[in-house]
């Protein structure tokens, strides 16, 4: 039975309770997802046309989606405190402006540092919207807030199949220049749009889980800074995105040296490459885990899930390792792989709602969140031990034992640190009540 902050709960039989309202949010949240996604999963499609075009290096070119994930991932906490003083609206709108202003300062650039400053003005944007979005989910959905951020991010991760087709046409037939700069006008616009349905849900308007265990207590981010639990969060975080990410990034190289790359895959009705059949694999699995894995969540709780996620994971990239020489192998291997790692953005974020309350969510969550720029920062690391050891073997072993890491902190320790971490919640409301009371009585 869940322990649930007192302002988001609901106020009994005459609470404004609204289903559709919240359903409402979640919808518009999506759709500003989607208007969003582009701006990261797209970029690869204008890379050749702009080295065509410019003659610069790829790696030089490529600088700038690099500037992107950082701006977009270690600004969280910024975006944070914005997104707690003035609410979802001014911060969508004002991320859409960005999103659109990126990619028109794209079709208007003639040097790398063009690119590099539409790269940054796009990571605000993309890092205001995702923030923003995540945060309203877990306010509106504290009954089913693994369900919720799952459908949100996956928003997100999946919101490119609709306009990848339309994109790459427009490149082909007008040029990168002009394809940047109408689907700039076009996203920019939708999400714009939409941010004015936004809203933070009022006391009464939300219903409290009764099956997982929620905090009493709405923590600031000092003090979600000193608890431990946090601490272990961002550790179990880093490890399970780390390990992803390297193994995402790699996963063309990976295919070339298991000698799969270029091997035909015949489904009768099409025949496509191991590899790009693998990478469409990610983005459909990547859209899938999100909400599957965060509505498994809402029924078993975070904990469980996690161990299964993980495990999941962990066994499905050793495997890879062993057998994925074989072609088939290799499919559905990264398929399970990609299925088992992108739930860590449902599951961590719905877990932070649970644990420190919504009233300063999105300034804690932000502040976790830096688990990703964490973990981008240690990617190249696989290239060395692949080099250190010649086998990218070590590497997916590596990759592996940090997923089954978490995942014996989600069955051991994890736990443990939340219950005690709700009682403390407990007691620090009554302490606080304690002494309001005094101060009354002395006033």
């Amino acid at each position: 039975m869940s322990t649930y902050n007192q302002t988001t709960a609901a106020a009994g039989p005459g609470a404004d309770f609204s289903e559709g309202r919240r359903w409402l949010q979640l919808v518009v949240g999506v759709v500003c997802m989607v208007a969003t996604a582009n701006i990261q999963y797209a970029w690869t499609l204008f890379v050749p046309e702009i080295q065509k075009t410019f003659g610069w290096e790829r790696a030089s070119i490529q600088i700038a989606f690099t500037i992107f994930v950082l701006v977009q991932t270690w600004l969280a906490p910024i975006e944070g405190y914005f997104i707690d003083k003035f609410g979802p609206r001014f911060m969508v709108a004002f991320g859409a402006l960005m999103i659109g202003t990126a990619w028109v300062l794209n079709s208007q650039a003639t040097t790398l540092m063009g690119f590099y400053v539409g790269a940054a003005v796009g990571g605000i944007g993309v890092g205001s919207i995702y923030a923003t979005c995540i945060n309203n989910a877990l306010k509106w959905f504290p009954d089913r807030r693994g369900l919720a951020v799952g459908l949100t991010a996956g928003g997100y991760g999946a919101g490119s199949a609709a306009t990848i087709l339309p994109i790459a046409a427009m490149i082909e037939s007008s040029g990168f220049q002009e394809t940047f700069f109408f689907f700039g006008l076009l996203q920019g616009g939708l999400a714009f749009i939409a941010a004015w349905f936004l809203a933070s849900p009022k006391p009464g308007q939300v219903k409290p889980s009764t099956k997982l265990t929620q905090s009493s207590r709405d923590y600031t981010l000092p003090e979600a800074l000193n608890s431990k639990l946090f601490w272990l969060m961002l550790l179990m975080f880093t490890c399970v995105v780390t390990g992803g990410m390297m193994a995402v990034a790699q996963l063309g190289v990976i295919a070339q040296d298991l000698g799969v790359k270029e091997f035909k895959v015949d489904l009768y009705f099409f025949v496509m490459a191991a590899l790009p059949l693998a990478l469409m694999l990610d983005r459909i699995m990547n859209g899938i885990s999100r909400p599957l894995f965060g509505w498994i969540s809402d029924h078993i709780g975070r904990e469980k899930t996690m161990v299964i996620a993980f495990s999941l994971e962990g066994i499905g990239i050793i495997a890879l390792g062993y057998f994925g020489h074989n072609p088939w192998a290799f499919l559905i291997l990264s398929g399970v792989v990609f299925l088992a790692w992108g739930e860590v953005y449902s599951l961590f974020s719905a877990l932070a709602g649970d644990a420190f309350g919504t009233k300063h969510i999105a300034k804690i969550y932000g502040v976790l969140y830096c688990a990703k720029g964490i973990g981008a920062l240690f990617v190249p690391v696989g290239n060395l031990l692949m080099e250190a050891t010649g086998t990218w073997s070590t590497v997916l072993y590596t990759v592996a034992a940090m997923d089954l890491f978490a995942a014996f902190l989600a069955i051991t320790v994890l736990p443990k640190a939340l219950k005690n971490h709700v009682a403390r919640s407990t007691a620090l409301n009554a302490a606080d009540a304690s002494a309001t009371r005094s101060a009354s009585a002395h006033a």
